[in-house]
């Protein structure tokens, strides 16, 4: 019995710490201009325990340092389809996307090729 009892005091212990508090992450997230930069950055900011998001225009890769304790990769990709940004797991609802802005419409060929 006390063995069972120091090794599930142990394997607890280790899960506790196998999450960490600096986890580094890339995710893609469609977007075309610097305002989908500026909605895409503020929205996973706002998620709870997401410490730095910078999204690139041009490769549309959104480099992420978060503590795993608080939040993972999927809340995040929801809180982005939230604002209308789909990504490779989540895509933004209708409703979502029609909220941004006619010159963020990354889904329109035109508004696409307009900002190349």
């Amino acid at each position: 019995m006390k063995k069972l009892i120091t090794l599930s005091v142990m394997l607890i212990g280790f899960l506790a710490f196998s999450q960490n508090k600096n986890a580094k992450q890339t995710i893609e997230v469609d977007g075309v201009c610097m305002m989908c930069k500026e909605r895409i950055e503020k929205a996973a900011i706002r998620t709870k325990g997401v410490k730095s998001a910078i999204w690139n225009v041009k490769t549309h890769e959104l480099k992420l340092i978060f503590d795993e304790r608080k939040t993972n990769v999927e809340t995040i990709s929801k809180n982005l389809a939230a604002v209308g940004h789909d990504t490779k797991a989540i895509k933004a609802t209708d409703e979502a996307y029609n909220s941004v802005n006619p010159c963020c419409k990354y889904r329109d060929e035109d508004v696409v090729k307009a900002h190349n």
